[in-house]
């Protein structure tokens, strides 16, 4: 008999072995609308044995890949930067050891933490952003770390023109005058990428990605916690996503599931397949 560990699906490597290493941020304290995204990473896990290893999309399989999940972080629900600093250094650690720190959230947030610590290792980090939500006030209610401003914190640490967003449909007027100065930005799709890629290959510049994954749209994928309309495909997204992975992706993240905001149980099984073509179109 061996102890019962609930790992992603095939995600069961050694540590000592692994390129990658997952770890789950189960944090949504500054939710603002409907909470719930912090039991998307452990749905994630335990719903994956419901997918195959196997990517017919990339002819790759995560059993020939080196994968360790170090399952879910335990957070302060009461205090935001708390809880960054534990993400923080989970991320430091798995990057101090050569690997590549693969982040499940959790609420947005959780992306500044993860941020932080890769940024200290790559100074010339570039930042892509696949969102709903342009996550740029300056603060919300008062707040300075909120979902609704992860993207301005990042900002903050690496300045303009290194954070390229798309499929941005939603935020306040001075958001989008202000990634309209500050960010390389393409509101409502992915148009643009090829370009950014482009560059971004062609500059060989460390690229951290976060998808937050109500950027999908909420007739495929309901179960998030600020829904909006008119959001890309799950076709599209994992186009997309397979195009950002061809640069130098030194960290990443994916984000907002709420599994029980879609009782049917899809949102969570898209997650995982996600999840799944993430992970293999990281490895090349």
């Amino acid at each position: 008999m061996n102890q019962n560990i609930e790992t992603f699906i095939a995600c069961d490597a050694p540590y000592e072995e692994a390129e990658i290493v997952l770890f789950g941020a189960p944090f949504d304290s500054t939710t603002s609308f409907r909470p719930g995204a912090r039991f998307g990473s452990a749905a994630i896990r335990h719903e994956s044995f419901g997918i195959e290893t196997y990517s017919p999309y990339q002819d790759k399989d995560l059993e020939d890949i080196s994968v360790f999940d170090s399952g879910d972080m335990e957070l302060c629900f009461g205090s935001a930067e708390s809880a960054l600093a534990d993400i923080q250094s989970r991320a430091e650690e798995i990057l101090k050891d050569g690997k590549f720190p693969f982040l499940i959230g959790g609420e947005h947030l959780v992306t500044l933490g993860s941020v932080r610590a890769v940024l200290e290792k790559y100074p010339d980090l570039h930042i892509v952003h696949f969102d709903a939500h342009a996550d740029l006030r300056d603060d919300y209610l008062g707040a300075k770390l909120s979902h609704a401003c992860v993207i301005r914190r990042c900002h903050d640490l690496v300045g303009d023109g290194r954070i390229h967003q798309f499929c941005i449909r939603s935020g306040e007027r001075t958001e989008f005058r202000f990634a309209k100065e500050h960010t390389d930005f393409h509101p409502l799709s992915f148009e643009g990428l090829d370009e950014t890629v482009a560059m971004l290959k062609a500059t060989g510049v460390p690229v951290y990605f976060t998808v937050d994954l109500d950027c999908l749209d909420p007739a495929c994928f309901p179960g998030t916690g600020t829904p909006e309309a008119g959001g890309v495909t799950f076709l599209q997204l994992l186009s997309a996503i397979g195009k950002v992975c061809e640069c130098n992706v030194v960290g990443a993240d994916i984000n907002e599931l709420a599994p029980m905001l879609d009782p049917s149980g899809v949102s969570t099984a898209m997650a995982c397949k996600i999840l799944r073509e993430f992970l293999l179109a990281l490895t090349k």
